[in-house]
């Protein structure tokens, strides 16, 4: 199975730009659903949140897997603090995942205009996972 490690980590990250692509853009989705004035719109919006999440769903799985069999592979790597801090970051992420679809549940149920302020400063966390997740796994600074 070491033969397969680097197979692993290259198709992990490549869901994991999968999956950030779907986080960074679908808070952006949500602004533009909140300022959307006609029912036309809001209903192309729904439709683009739900299948956008799919994707990343899709890429935020595929992530968990090949990174989980790289850490099958190297047990050892479980162990190391600055493994654990990005497994804690992930884990955050994930549940920033989960909201982005308490969102879309929430604008399809109402137009939430006064939720745009919020939803603007909701489209940069991710940001701070993507810079924190892979310094963490580049520099391994502890």
């Amino acid at each position: 199975m070491a033969a397969y490690y680097l197979w692993f980590k290259g198709i992990h990250i490549a869901f994991m730009v999968t999956w950030f692509a779907g986080l960074f853009y679908l808070p952006r989705l949500f602004i533009y659903h909140a300022q959307a004035s006609d029912t036309i719109s809001r209903e192309r919006f729904q439709t683009m949140e739900k299948r956008l999440f799919g994707i990343m769903t899709i890429g935020a799985v595929l992530t968990w897997v090949f990174g989980l069999a790289m850490a099958a592979i190297n047990p050892a790597i479980a162990e190391t603090p600055w493994f654990l801090a990005k497994f804690a970051l992930v884990i955050g992420l994930c549940v920033f995942h989960y909201r982005c679809w308490v969102w879309i549940k929430r604008l399809a149920a109402s137009n939430e205009v006064e939720a745009d302020r919020w939803l603007r400063w909701f489209n940069e966390i991710p940001v701070a996972f993507l810079f924190a997740i892979i310094l963490l796994a580049v520099i391994k600074p502890f």
